[in-house]
């Protein structure tokens, strides 16, 4: 029961604390507001023990899957050299500089302890990156390769931090045997989950090809995989994590999803898109459920040792510019790097400004991965600063969040503006026009086929070749003659904002009907699920029209309101 009851109250404050994002005045980011709801539970007596295996298993394999599954395949591909230069070049030297940097501003943790604290630190956190990001009109090149370093580097950071960890205990460190073991974690991870991935997309597809698609078990299953991967690769010592993230990049690639029927495509997608949500805000309430334990210690500390209060705030400062300047180096020098090696075999890179390496170094946010390494080590008999550790890794972790809560929206506003169209809304449309033309081809040789004496003015044919010959006049730029593009796309805009208030006008009464019993619940539940599917198809067709210079007048929007039993249609 106690158990039951204390999932619930989790799931409480992340519902809550994401609404409290909305009624308030001032935009503050979701993870921010997870973490002050997790700290004020934890002072009011409300507190969750928390376990590094258990963190991880529960919360980041799905977060992990779904953000590798979405993940851009092809920019992915174009990108791999840069992605993994910060995945493992960067974890590697934040660990070994970032350790000597964290014994000089505390001379009390020994630099083998001081690069286990720097591997924890050094990766970012795919979660917190991507509440981030997402919000913040980051270039989508630059996000790209952001989310592609967050989603590869925990299993080199935990890597780092398991044989700094075993120098610090032991005194011993082989360079061989941590190379060796490097490979195995990393390319067993990969190896177990894009396997694995591909075992059970085969079954599915070899399921639906027999007709069987019951969409209730296909989304639970969709939602098992990434745990047993996860499990499987762990019990082998490989990285669950990459097991995860390479599954869902196989899975996406094998087109499962495409086999199944609309339903069930409809309804993983929900069911996707909340279980992120709700995991995502779970991974910070648990973070801020152990900042008021963490400061309680770091309290304990500094007067054990005699220390003045700013010791430990000083030094989570000093750490945080440490590790933030050793990113910006390493991205500055990885960008002279490439662009020198582009000239030389005659591909030119880019060399990244200032501006990109302020983005980049400020959007190194640390979370999940960090927390659940750090207490994950040895009890202080066997290594003395655990405490310390923890509580300087904690605050660096609230530090990190703060700085690219503020200062991320700020540095962005420095890289240059593009007013234009950015390549991928050009993209976009080019594929919606390329979509019309081959439609209005396969119609036209529809239409060839029919007979001398067909009627073709009122056919469904030509009906249709009408349809999308408008529609390509709306999307194709170098249509618009006279004006007949613009006027075009206002004709239907105002149609989709008729038939939207139509929607949601027979809506209002289906529900009137249901009240006065002139219909049962599952008449009112059969034709409310057809208006929504309407009225999210017309959302989405009037966000894919074009923009115009100019907003429509308000005197050509017609309203419909219901007045009795009758519509009533009413000109603005």
């Amino acid at each position: 029961m106690q158990v039951a009851l204390t999932v619930l109250a989790l799931l409480v404050m992340t519902a809550l604390s994401g609404l409290l994002g909305r009624l308030l005045p001032v935009r503050i980011p979701l993870p921010l507001l997870h973490i002050a709801a997790g700290s004020a539970v934890s002072l009011l007596g409300f507190s969750v023990p928390l376990s590094s295996d258990l963190f991880l298993l529960l919360l980041m394999p799905p977060l992990l899957f779904i953000d590798a599954y979405r993940i851009p395949m092809r920019e992915f591909g174009e990108l791999r050299t840069i992605i993994l230069s910060l995945a493992v070049g960067l974890v590697v030297f934040s660990t070994v500089a970032g350790g000597y940097a964290i014994h000089w501003i505390m001379p009390a943790i020994l630099p083998a302890a001081g690069m286990a604290l720097a591997a924890a630190l050094s990766p970012t956190d795919a979660v917190s990156v991507n509440s981030f990001l997402s919000t913040a009109k980051a270039p989508i090149r630059l996000t790209q390769v952001l989310n592609g370093e967050a989603l590869l580097n925990d299993a080199s950071g935990l890597v780092c931090f398991k044989f700094a960890v075993a120098a610090a205990t032991t005194g011993l460190f082989s360079l061989k045997a941590a190379s060796s073991n490097f490979v195995y974690v990393s390319l067993g991870g990969v190896l177990v989950g894009a396997g694995l991935g591909w075992l059970f997309a085969r079954i599915e597809l070899l399921v639906l090809r027999r007709g069987y698609d019951d969409s209730s078990s296909h989304i639970l299953i969709s939602l098992l995989i990434p745990y047993v991967i996860y499990l499987a690769a762990d019990s082998i010592g490989c990285s669950g994590i990459l097991a995860a993230v390479a599954a869902g990049m196989c899975i996406r690639l094998t087109g499962v999803m495409l086999e199944t029927q609309i339903e069930t495509r409809l309804r993983a997608t929900t069911l996707w898109d909340q279980f992120y949500a709700t995991l995502n805000g779970l991974v910070f309430i648990m973070l801020g459920q152990q900042l008021p334990g963490q400061v309680t210690q770091a309290s304990h500390i500094i007067q054990s040792a005699g220390l003045t209060p700013w010791v430990l705030p000083l030094a989570i400062i000093g750490i945080q510019c440490a590790m933030s300047l050793l990113r910006a180096v390493w991205m500055a020098t990885n960008g002279l790097v490439f662009h020198v090696v582009g000239k030389l075999v005659h591909r030119p890179q880019v060399m990244p400004s200032w501006r990109n390496v302020l983005v980049m170094t400020l959007a190194g946010a640390r979370g999940a991965v960090t927390l659940a390494a750090i207490i994950s080590l040895p009890s202080e008999s066997d290594m003395p600063e655990r405490t310390v550790m923890v509580v300087l890794a904690t605050g660096v972790i609230i530090t990190s969040l703060l700085l690219t809560t503020f200062g991320l929206p700020r540095a962005l506003k420095l890289l240059p503006r593009n007013d234009g169209e950015t390549p991928a809304q050009r993209e976009l449309l080019e594929t919606r026009i390329t979509l019309a033309r081959s439609s209005i081809a396969a119609l036209q040789a529809e239409q060839a086929r029919l007979p001398p004496d067909a009627n073709r003015t009122n056919d469904t044919v030509s009906l249709l070749l009408t349809e999308f010959n408008e529609r390509l006049r709306r999307l194709d730029p170098s249509n618009d003659d006279d004006g007949k593009r613009n006027n075009s796309v206002q004709r239907k805009r105002d149609e989709l904002m008729l038939r939207l208030r139509i929607v949601r006008l027979q809506r209002r009464v289906l529900h009137s009907l249901l009240t006065d019993r002139n219909i049962n619940d599952l008449t009112e539940r059969a034709i409310g699920r057809q208006l929504d599917v309407r009225e999210q198809e017309f959302l989405m067709e009037m966000s894919d029209l074009p923009q115009l210079p100019e907003p429509p007048p308000a005197e050509t929007l017609v309203t419909a309101m219901p007045v009795g039993d009758n519509i009533e249609l009413k000109t603005k």
